[in-house]
């Protein structure tokens, strides 16, 4: 007597399950008149293994000889029209894109890995597209092998966090990645399940955390067999996983997920959970929050609101709040919408962090522009200036996959194109990214960007890691004030505290001076000073928060990292008692062209 003809229990779950005596295979499929599984194991034949109907349109059976490594797909016969072949929407690996879905063995050896998200505070993110970030000669594309092989060099960077572009099944073999054609699939020209489970273990060893970007305000629009899966639709439009009427609507095609329907939000939470539980990464990135609360992805637009999408965000976070509080999910939501991560108790949607629109673009056009008088002091202000409870509710950058293609590019570019490792494309462009190390907020930056890799991101364009070497000073650069940023050498605590306070913001010179504290007083109260213009000046008068010797911790201007550069600095401020700017000392130091300067006291 088969498994299927005997009274048993049930296995749970989704998809096809491997169990030690054969593969249970569950689907979704309200709409279908009858579904089959067809496969290797039964010669593709779509009267050997009919599912049954269970409720609330699931179909389930179970399939002894089906073994892990076949290929399988569901036959799905609609009340209307031709039988259907589609791939099992929670397939954990594909042929490819357009091809069969494969029966997984999930099972993996973990080994010792007891790796714990690194604090929020604490968190320096490297967002990496796989497929360019490391492509070994003689190979067509990147892979989590090659990524694994580069470890060392970033936790050498001092990176404990990397965030993946999305790494689920695409089209062809080159993609950003934000066109997800199978949302539960691992893409196999990357390595597939088990090259993910190596690079999550590998990563953590090293002592660095995996972010993942998933994508769930759209599906494909390409090869995506989820498209009116079981034959109904409306209004021609997706089906039972999507809106069917203007909500439908995106940038990238008709296929905006069903929100409101329990079983697509089920379907997304299975999607996020999977990623956090069984490949065990540290957090999850939710790509273009805004055009899944709103059709249009704009704030304001009122008309346009999804009202079911905050219950989903709100149910979502909770779960993994409570389930994984360390677990960082971030929203790319761009409209600086602090209710984003407010708690779930208090109304908010619950996420722990996000994209900050209101730090990126301002301070990108702040170091792009090229007269010294347009730089803003007031507007950079505000912008560092940020409150003590939400000092890490915000990802602040000047580089991202978005912000270094599309039109722009690296920042090093749009300062000076055609000339981006020129004294004022480095000087500039870091400028800028020592804000994102300084200010409160987590920060990130883009692969190759701390080799000032040049032009704008491609997916068909490998980084060129022959730069590493060519710019070895700017690489030591980032190297330094990444370190002081995770306060490796006990000196700089301040700078991963919650505290901020803009005190001097002189809009002739163009300097600003703030400091970051944690609890405050030596070791952890830490003055940085940025000098916004193509000018040194020498003696110059600046307020700091307490009497005594304030050390030189970092100065952009060190020969060292250039040799352009003019080694401008005093690298000991005697702090004078005197009140100056609201501090109740000042001291007076030299300052460099384009540069930053840090100060914290021994004693």
């Amino acid at each position: 007597m088969s498994k299927t003809e005997e009274t048993v229990e049930k296995v749970a779950g989704m998809g096809a399950v491997l169990t030690d005596d054969g593969t249970a295979f569950r689907v979704w499929a309200p709409n279908a008149k009858q579904v089959a599984v067809v496969g290797d194991f039964n010669d593709w034949n779509d009267e050997e293994h009919p599912l049954e109907s269970e409720d609330n349109g699931y179909w389930y059976t179970f399939v002894e000889k089906a073994q892990a490594g076949e290929e399988y797909k569901f036959h799905i016969t609609p009340q209307e029209g031709d039988a259907m072949l589609k791939n099992d929407p929670y397939a954990r690996m594909l042929t490819n894109s357009a091809g069969n879905s494969i029966i997984t063995d999930l099972a993996y050896d973990w080994e010792d890995d007891a790796f714990e998200t690194p604090y929020w505070n604490d968190t320096v993110i490297y967002e990496m597209h796989v497929g360019t970030f490391h492509v070994k000669e003689g190979e067509d594309t990147g892979s989590f092998r090659s990524v694994i092989e580069k470890l060392p060099y970033l936790q050498e960077l001092g990176i404990n966090t990397i965030e993946l572009m999305p790494i689920t099944e695409f089209p062809g073999d080159v993609s950003w990645g934000y066109n997800p054609a199978h949302p539960f699939a691992v893409e196999e020209s990357y390595g597939g399940v088990t090259g993910l489970k190596d690079l999550v273990k590998a990563a953590h060893r090293a002592g660095i955390a995996v972010i993942l970007d998933v994508v769930y305000n759209h599906f494909g629009p390409s090869d995506i067999d989820l498209w009116q899966f079981d034959g109904w639709s409306d209004n021609d439009g997706g089906g039972i996983y999507f809106y069917n009427d203007w909500r439908s609507k995106t940038p990238w095609g008709n296929t905006r997920p069903d929100y409101g329907r329990e079983e697509v939000r089920q379907y997304l939470r299975d999607n996020a959970l999977m990623w956090l539980e069984e490949f065990r990464v540290d957090g999850l990135r939710l790509d273009g929050t805004m055009f899944m609360r709103n059709a249009n992805g704009l704030g304001g637009d009122t008309g346009a609101d999804i009202p079911e999408v905050w219950s989903f965000f709100q149910e979502l976070n909770q779960e993994i709040n409570e389930r994984h509080p360390r677990k960082l999910i971030i929203a790319e939501d761009l409209m600086d919408e602090v209710n984003m991560t407010r708690p779930v108790d208090e109304g908010g949607a619950g996420f722990g962090s996000q994209w900050w629109g209101g730090f990126v673009h301002p301070v990108r056009a702040l170091v792009i522009e090229g007269d010294d008088q347009q730089r803003d002091m007031d507007t950079l202000t505000q912008i560092i200036q940020f409150p003590t409870e939400d000092a890490f509710k915000r990802v602040v950058y000047t580089e991202s996959h978005d912000e270094v293609a599309n039109g722009k590019a690296r920042v090093n570019e749009e300062i000076w194109p055609g000339e981006s490792d020129s004294y004022f494309a480095i000087k500039r462009s870091f400028l800028g990214a020592a804000l994102v190390f300084t200010v409160p907020g987590i920060p990130m930056m883009f692969q190759g960007q701390e080799f000032a890799e040049d032009k704008w991101f491609s997916d068909g364009d490998p980084l060129d890691w022959s730069l590493v070497e060519h710019h070895a000073g700017v690489l030591e650069m980032y190297r330094d004030i990444i370190r002081l940023r995770r306060n490796f050498e006990d000196t700089t605590r301040g700078l991963r505290g919650g505290n901020v306070q803009v005190y001097h913001a002189n809009p002739e010179s163009k300097v600003i001076a703030f400091q970051r504290w944690e609890y405050g007083g030596p070791q952890d109260t830490t003055v940085v000073i940025a000098n916004f213009a193509n000018q040194t000046y020498e003696g110059y008068s600046i307020g700091l928060p307490q009497a005594g010797n304030w050390e030189l911790r970092f100065n952009s201007d060190w020969k060292g990292y250039d040799q352009d550069f003019t080694d401008q600095t005093t690298f000991t401020l005697d702090a004078q008692e005197g009140e100056t700017e609201g501090m109740p000392c000042y001291g007076v130091t030299d300052i460099g062209p384009y540069t930053v300067l840090v100060f914290s006291q021994n004693e």
